[in-house]
């Protein structure tokens, strides 16, 4: 899944869908989604608006990716959590592309770390569940 970390650079940003506390639904491109382990997927929040506040009320996301140019459309479904200070922020910022470190150079934002529990592909077919 290496072409999570690439999806800005090949132009087919990630977009995350959230949700608030009234389930009224949300979604944003976010351009520095990457795997950050096995289990994770992981963003900077430079933005800081509805992303984050609906995070706070409702954690549950979807993480949507799309390429045509090799036919893969993958919706990572989890939990996330912002992590505004310490070690696992730092780790997110460290391996954020340059292109949003740049956009964000007194790094106020957050990293936003993603529990993934399914992923499936367009058809359905889940590819990998906790």
């Amino acid at each position: 899944m290496q072409v999570i970390d690439t999806a800005l650079d090949d132009g087919v940003p990630c977009l995350v869908g959230t949700a608030d506390k009234l389930c009224q639904p949300q979604i944003s491109p976010k351009g520095s989604v990457m795997v950050f382990d096995a289990t994770r997927l992981a963003f900077w929040e430079r933005a800081g608006r509805t992303a984050i506040a609906n995070i706070g009320v409702n954690g549950r996301v979807v993480v949507y990716y799309r390429n045509p140019a090799i036919k893969t459309v993958w919706r990572f479904y989890g939990i996330a959590r912002v992590e505004a200070k310490g070690a696992l922020r730092d780790a997110v910022w460290v391996r954020t592309i340059p292109l949003e470190q740049e956009k964000d150079p007194d790094r106020k934002g957050v990293a936003v770390l993603i529990d993934v529990d399914m992923v499936n592909d367009l058809s359905g077919k889940i590819i990998q569940q906790a």
